[in-house]
């Protein structure tokens, strides 16, 4: 693959082509969020089946993404991404048509597919149009529409179920699939892969097996608890099938992930910060709501627009600071934003009862702009770090961090409040944790967000371990680069 076959000069239509499809895959899983509740009552189902509604689509999404990533780099990543636009158009129209529950799940899966080929591949087309200079700001520009979808979404939804029916939150995804679909035709780049390469399906089974055991144990251990045996034995299964794939890996000539990337220290801490920082804003959105409404009084609105703060500052960074890195290098912008994400998160520990809208603003936006300075180079030293024929699998690595950094956020860090809640009260509550006085669900939300400043600060000293290693190679490339006396 040669960078004669890259036009830059058609740079910004391939973006809006990504663009397209991220914030089409973003803006559906804040809407469908939204609408959980209005699925309960109009399908006449419990909250525990209308819940695969969403669960579905994220363990489809994150068992195909490394698969569809390799298999872009061998088949082309132009067809597998226009297809994914199509597939998830479809899926949308045929969820809104869904005269059930169940035919509801099962269509999400066949849009999880779609998004999974949308999603897996952004990174990689972007990291390919773009020269290697102007990376940065490219995927900065990515987060930006990430978090435009954020915003959007519950907005967008909140009216459409208002005005119509929540059949028209799947719906609105018509015009723009069609969009994307032109878009990703006309724009997106056709580069020939490398020949020769031949499909690891061991490695894909045992890979999609053991990711499907985490996300189940995950899953299940949120409503029987971390110490059941079916979530225990969940977790085995992962562990098996982990191993099963590395040695697997190890000896395939062609395998679905070269494991000596990881022997690139700098990589692995890039892929292992972003994992953590993952966790800690997935579990902080799981929980801050409920501090919201339960314990301040907000209602839906205000909580909705309370929570933008975080979007909004990650969206208006994300572009500065990939530019700034793209000039400055990657290490020390994300070291910065990992700083600034641990005041944020300490600020977030000091929360009371008592604390106002504008007092929690204050604390809350440092969050934002943490993940803003951060993200955007860390994914850009990520995909700097991935051969041109690896582009995919490293793209569709960076997708699937994101969702497991996610489901452990949401699942581990929800069951720590709710554990420490039950603590204080010294009893099981009727109706769960949130159900709580006020005060006990705070003093467990300080507990929760002082173990997640312990665990940013464990990314902090992985980061700057990262920097100062990074720099003592330059200057080993340096000595050893200048002739002998």
């Amino acid at each position: 693959m040669d960078d004669h076959q890259i036009d830059y000069s058609r740079k910004w239509h391939v973006m809006a082509a990504v663009a397209m499809g991220i914030f089409l895959a973003t803006i559906d899983g804040s809407i469908v969020n939204l609408a959980l509740p209005t699925l309960v009552r109009d399908l006449r189902a419990d909250f525990a089946t209308v819940q695969w509604v969403v669960l579905a689509y994220l363990l489809t999404l994150a068992t195909l993404m490394l698969g569809i990533g390799r298999l872009a780099d061998m088949r082309g990543k132009k067809p597998i991404y226009t297809a994914g636009f199509v597939i998830f158009t479809i899926g949308s129209v045929l969820c809104g048509l869904a005269p059930s529950v169940y035919w509801l799940i099962g269509f999400r899966v066949l849009q999880a597919v779609g998004a999974a080929m949308i999603l897996a591949l952004g990174a990689a087309i972007l990291t390919e149009a773009f020269p290697p200079s102007e990376r940065g700001k490219a995927l900065g520009l990515f987060g930006t529409v990430v978090s435009v979808g954020i915003v959007v979404g519950p907005t967008l939804g909140g009216a459409l179920i208002d005005a119509l029916s929540w059949h028209w939150i799947f719906f609105v995804n018509l015009p723009v699939g069609i969009a994307g679909t032109l878009m990703a035709m006309r724009f997106v780049p056709a580069i020939k892969p490398v020949g020769g390469q031949r499909f690891d399906y061991w490695g894909a089974l045992t890979l999609c097996i053991s990711l499907l055991c985490l996300l189940f144990a995950l899953t299940l251990g949120q409503q029987v608890g971390f110490d059941d045996s079916r979530t225990l034995l969940l977790f085995a299964g992962w562990v098996l099938f982990t191993v099963v794939f590395i040695l697997i890996e190890w000896r395939n000539a062609q395998p679905m992930i070269d494991l000596r990337l990881f022997q690139d220290r700098l990589f692995s801490i890039n892929l292992i910060t972003g994992l953590i920082t993952f966790v800690a804003i997935a579990g902080s959105f799981i929980l801050i709501p409920f501090y919201l409404e339960n314990v301040l009084g907000f209602d839906t609105r205000q909580v909705g627009l309370l929570l933008a703060v975080v979007p909004i500052g990650l969206g208006l960074t994300s572009p500065v600071s990939g530019a700034l890195s793209d000039r400055f290098g990657t290490r020390s912008i994300t070291v910065i934003g990992l700083m600034v994400l641990l005041i944020g998160y300490t600020a977030l520990s000091t929360l009371t009862t008592q604390t106002d809208a504008p007092g929690f603003m204050l604390r809350f936006v440092p969050i934002g702009i943490g993940m803003g300075i951060f993200q955007s180079p860390n994914n850009s030293a990520i995909m700097g770090a991935a051969p041109r024929e690896r582009l995919g699998v490293v793209s569709g690595l960076l997708s699937i961090t994101r969702t497991i950094g996610q489901t452990m956020g949401i699942a581990v860090l929800g069951a720590i409040w709710a554990s420490r809640v039950f603590t204080y009260a010294g009893r099981s509550i009727p109706g769960g944790a949130t159900m709580a006085p006020a005060a006990f669900q705070v003093a467990a939300l300080h507990d929760t967000f002082v173990g997640i400043v312990v665990v940013i600060a464990i990314a902090l000293a992985l980061g700057i371990w990262g920097l100062i290693d990074e720099r003592r190679k330059k200057a080993a490339a340096v000595l050893s680069a200048k002739p002998a006396p």
